[in-house]
């Protein structure tokens, strides 16, 4: 994978759907940027420009974006772009 195709997270603690989506990608032993929107506005700027929403979780590998999602949305997504492990 290359550098531009690092997995970033946008999360909100206590998300319920942020806590599976961050377990549920250790559990699969990606590396990712885990990026708290709450504690940083710039990060949340970011997220709400980037995926034209203020959801979480929200992430982005590259180019691609998956935004306001569950774990049931997040597999099929890491299997249509090759990236299910």
């Amino acid at each position: 994978m290359e550098e531009d195709e690092v997995f970033k997270v946008y999360v909100k603690p206590g998300c319920p759907w942020c806590v599976d989506a961050i377990a549920y990608l250790k559990k699969g032993g990606y590396h990712f940027e885990e990026i708290d929107v709450t504690s940083d506005p710039v990060a949340f700027a970011k997220m709400q420009e980037i995926s034209g929403q203020t959801s979480a979780p929200t992430m982005t590998v590259g180019n691609l974006l998956l935004a306001d999602f569950g774990v049931e949305e997040l597999v099929p997504f890491l299997e249509e772009h090759g990236l299910l492990r």
